[in-house]
């Protein structure tokens, strides 16, 4: 077995949901790897990965207006260091999670019809985040 990590750093994106499974596609391509798992660990916390649906983008708007709704503007939060959007984005961080563990079969990710792995930009504005990915295979 071959371990493998490096670090990918994503572009800046808009605050929502995000499809970054052809970046992640792209550099699993760079190694030999035919049957194996990799993990992808963002370094941030107003930031997450999740995996959803692929295809139809209303599914990502869905996805941000339902977190918005049910977490932005809360009168009792204190930590607003960085602005409003701060606490919101360490809660939807926290809920959605910060690391994803998927097989790699015949050396792509083995992600069903409908899936893709999303960035979720928890911020108005914020700078690339970092992605620690880790890969083992043969």
């Amino acid at each position: 077995m071959k371990i493998y990590q490096t670090t990918l750093l994503l572009k800046s994106y808009k605050r929502g949901f995000n499809i970054i499974t052809s970046q992640l596609n792209s550099l699993l391509s760079n190694y030999n790897i035919s049957i194996g798992m990799i993990n992808i660990f963002i370094q941030h916390t107003s930031a997450s990965v999740a995996i959803n649906e692929n295809v139809d983008p209303s599914v990502r708007d869905d996805m941000e207006n339902f977190f918005s709704d049910s977490i932005d503007d809360k009168p009792y939060y204190i930590h607003t260091y960085e602005g409003d959007d701060d606490m919101p984005a360490h809660i939807k961080s926290s809920l959605l999670g910060q690391s994803l563990t998927i097989p790699i079969t015949n050396g792509k990710l083995n992600l069903g019809t409908w899936q893709g792995i999303y960035l979720g930009e928890h911020r108005d504005s914020a700078d690339g985040r970092n992605l620690i990915i880790t890969i083992y295979g043969e």
